[in-house]
Order: C-alpha cells, then structure tokens, then sequence
C-alpha cells in the first residue's frame, strides 16, 4: 500500500505543499496589524472581537469580489502581487460607497497545482490592501484543483464585512436636483474589461507584454497590471472631518453609464461633462486600436474616473480642496438633473 498522501499526490493534489502554504501566511500574516483579531491563521474559522463602543448604532457591511481575467495576465507576466492588491480593492472599495470602515478581509485561492511563488505574490498583494485599507486579514481558504484549473491557472474571490454607524450610511436616498458630481481619478484600468483587453491586444494584434506603445511609454505589461486604487483612507478621513457626502458609486464594470444609476433616487440623472476630464493614455490607445466606439468605451471600461462622489454645491470647493490636499487627483464631472420620461439616467454632453 502507499503511504502517506502518495495516492491522492498522484492525482494531483499534494497535501504537503499544502501545508506548506499554511506556513507561508503565518509568516506573512505576522507583519500585518490584526487589530480585532482573536487567535491566528489555521483555525476552522476566524474570530473577530467587534469593539461595542467603536460605532454607535452599527451595522455590518458586507462584499465580495473577484479579480476576472486580468488573472490571465498576471499569469502571461508570471507576476501576480498587483492582483492581489486588486482583489482587496475591489471589495473594500465597493463598501466605502456606503461610508463603512472594513473590518477584516478573506480570501479564496483556487489553483490547479500549488506554487509557492505564484502564492507568496497573491498573499504579498492581498496584504498590502489590506495595509492600504487599514483592514485585518481573518483568513482564507487555498485549494489545489487539478482537472478544474491547468497547472498554472488560478481563480481568486474576496470577501470584507466593515462597519458603519446607521445615522452616518450613505446610501444616495438624500441626492437631489443641482447637486454636484465629483470624479476621483482611477489608477487605470483597474479590474475592468479585460476580456475585451486581451481580445483587442493578444488575440487581433499579437501584441506582447513588452510591447512598448508610443502613446504609453512603458511595457503593455506594466500599465494594464498597475493595480486598482484603493479610496478608503481618503473617504474615510473626508467622512470623520464631519464633510457631508450625499452618494458614492465605484466605477467598475459597466463604467459610469451603470454604475452611477445605483445610487440615484428614481427621479435623478446625471449630466456629465466629456471636456471635464482627460481620458489616460491606456483608453485612448485602446479604443484606437479596437476600434471601439465612445459609448461602448463609457459603458466598458472607468475612462479614467475610479469613484465618484456626489455632494451639495455649495460643499464641492472644500471637498475637492481635501481631496486635492491628499494627493487625489479629482474633477467636477456635471451634475444632478430631474429624470424626465424616456431619459437615460446617465446623460453625456460636450462641455
């Protein structure tokens, strides 16, 4: 008879790699601050001590997110810390449009054969958003799925619960005619788009990760794997000098036209500004290149605005002077009008 775990080995699952990888977060999770946290990594389930005076009120707020294709890079680059930053941005980033403070973050990593490597760069980036956002890392779970996944495939899915106190939830319910609506500029692409990426510039154009494009000045690589930004330190820290935001969307798939409807009272639309901003190179080049129309792009891809906040008028100088004051590059996209019959809710103009 075999020993050990040599059969189930033999079938592609290796036990003591596994174990391995245990190891490995202990050791990485270590250097992370765990405020809240009770006990370590390796427990059936994790344990969160929630401070009963740290929030009147409260209520939990809870997300999950995925990283999608973009994995398809990071594994053409073998490079993979940006996606784990992204997989912690992605959720914590869509909790702060309801003003919660993240909590703790877990993960899910699927693999088709364990690498140490490939695993240590996920986790290294998964800790630094969690660093960024000031959020404890409770725990995960990693699985090595051979016959689910080729040897050098993976899948990541993240989850955050934060915090928010019920009188101070942003939920969109007090936006209203005149307001106005302020862009925070993203870090790129972000997360977004990139089954439409790769088609564009690995299947049509046989481009390659080194590819230098002119209108970039630096590796196709290196600009569509610059991870998402996170906006929660900057929100949270407009929020506890008392400012008064109205209505936060983060802008994922589906752009600004889907996203901003989200927290839009039914009898509100959006006018927005094209001029206000400059779209960064990467969207330009890509449009160009995919021959794809203005509409497609505003409805695919951020065009270069990551979260957009929607506050009064007479509020917007001071706001986009903090915003400014914390390195934010931010823009005055439009503004709130009342929805008539047969309107969009998201409604583009030239200037």
């Amino acid at each position: 008879m075999t020993s050990k775990a040599e059969r189930y080995k033999s079938a592609g699952v290796d036990l003591e790699a596994a174990n391995r990888l245990v190891e490995i977060v202990k050791e990485k999770v270590a250097k992370l601050p765990q405020k809240g946290v009770i006990g370590g990594i390796g427990a059936f389930a994790g344990l969160y001590s929630l401070d009963p005076s740290c929030c009147p009120n409260p209520l939990l707020v809870a997300s999950t997110d995925g990283v999608g294709t973009k994995i398809k890079i990071a594994i053409m680059a073998d490079y993979h810390v940006s996606v784990g930053v992204d997989l912690v941005a992605m959720c914590v980033n869509d909790i702060i449009t309801l003003g919660a403070r993240p909590l703790f973050f877990l993960d899910y990593i699927a693999m088709g054969k364990f690498n140490e490597k490939t695993f240590s760069e996920i986790l290294d980036g998964i800790i630094e958003g969690c660093k960024i956002s000031q959020c404890a890392l409770l725990g995960g779970e990693t699985a090595e799925m051979p016959g689910m996944y080729g040897e050098k495939d993976y899948d990541l899915a993240g989850f955050v619960v934060g915090i928010v106190a019920r009188d101070r939830m942003i939920d969109g319910s007090e936006i209203s005619t005149g307001d106005v609506v302020i862009g925070l500029a993203s870090n790129g692409l972000h997360s977004n788009g990139f089954s439409l990426v790769r088609k564009i510039l690995f299947e049509e154009h046989k481009l390659s990760l080194s590819h230098v494009p002119e209108a970039l000045g630096i590796p196709l690589g290196e600009e569509i794997l610059k991870p998402t930004k996170i906006y929660v330190p900057t929100i949270l820290t407009l929020l506890n000098r008392g400012e008064k935001i109205k209505g936060i969307a983060h802008i994922t798939g589906g752009g600004l036209v889907d996203n901003i409807p989200r927290i839009l009272p039914q009898n509100c639309k959006v006018v927005i500004n094209k001029k206000a901003w400059e779209w960064p190179p990467i969207f330009k080049y890509l449009q160009e290149l995919g021959k794809i129309s203005e509409e497609e792009m505003y409805r695919v891809f951020n065009c270069g605005i990551g979260m957009v906040l929607i506050v009064k008028k007479d509020d917007e100088p001071k706001i986009k002077e903090f915003l400014s004051a914390c390195g934010e590059k931010c823009y005055t996209l439009g503004w709130v009008d009342r929805l008539n019959a047969g309107e969009e809710r998201v409604v583009f103009v030239e200037g």
